[in-house]
């Protein structure tokens, strides 16, 4: 691994376009992959989803799923009786899965009160998988795999705006948190920030001091960027940064959309580390 560099990175919005492609961020992708830099997936996507892109980008790496619900590590990737006892752990197929986030049934149940109060909301068990294919723009195979949900309940806000504030209030009260990327996501007490706190710490017990990159797009990315040492936004489709991005973490606004600006930023920050390793060495 090239300097013990770990780059922590949402997929929509992010690595993926509006159209779900990474094209655009191939030559950096190649570069990670030269120099054997874990890249890990943090990704409010479900593990299935993220599983499917794994495979395609040839990435043997653990991941974060929904928001931070999730992290599944490849069995042998590490030692995590050495720091995660307090923590529930699985055995889940080829992963140790440590569970974070409120298990899906919660979250369907704490939903489907919010609607009986009368707050005009739509979650992924409310759809059919037609449905989620025509909101979020997926083929049927990928509406199936988002609507596999283990610790995080995607859903649309159907009501006025004015609305909105009591049914975020609502959530609060009820001992769960909301948060933002493309839509709005019922979670627990987890976040992005916790899951990467934890790999953190697992990477330091194997390979001792790390330099870590995070990149993001949206409100739920800002716990991520908090715990790295570098964080990285990348520009909306209409060419603005999330401001929610802005404030505290002061992270490098990469030049370009999505997985164009990601590119740009990757291509720029991993050889500028690399190089400054050298000096320090």
């Amino acid at each position: 691994m090239a300097d013990n560099i770990i780059i922590f990175t949402d997929l929509d919005g992010t690595l993926l376009n509006t159209t779900y492609e990474y094209n655009s961020a191939m030559p950096a992708l190649a570069l990670i992959e030269r120099y054997k830099i874990p890249l890990v997936f943090c990704s409010s996507k479900t593990r299935s989803e993220i599983e499917l892109y794994r495979k395609k980008l040839g990435n043997d790496h653990p991941f974060i799923s929904e928001n931070g619900g999730g992290i599944f590590l490849p069995v042998g990737y590490f030692e995590p009786d050495k720091i995660i006892p307090a923590h529930e752990r699985t055995l889940s197929n080829c992963y140790d899965v440590i569970t974070l986030g409120a298990h899906y049934g919660e979250l369907r149940t704490t939903l489907i009160r919010l609607q009986r109060e009368g707050f005009l909301i739509k979650g992924f068990g409310d759809m059919s998988t037609e449905e989620v294919s025509r909101r979020m723009g997926l083929s049927t195979e990928e509406a199936k795999m988002a609507q596999q949900r283990e610790f995080d309940e995607p859903f649309f806000y159907e009501d006025k705006e004015g609305n909105l504030h009591n049914l975020l209030n609502s959530i609060k009260q009820k001992g769960f948190k909301y948060t933002k990327g493309r839509i709005y996501h019922l979670i627990g007490q987890s976040d992005k920030g916790k899951a990467v706190s934890i790999l953190i710490d697992l990477y330091r017990l194997k390979y001792g001091p790390v330099t870590t990159i995070g990149i993001g797009d949206s409100q739920n990315d800002l716990p991520m960027m908090k715990k790295v040492d570098i964080s990285v936004v990348v520009q909306k489709p209409d060419g603005t940064y999330d401001l929610s991005l802005m404030a505290g973490s002061k992270p490098i606004k990469a030049e370009g959309i999505g997985p164009e600006g990601w590119n740009k930023a990757m291509l720029h920050l991993i050889p500028k580390l690399l190089s400054q390793s050298q000096v320090d060495n």
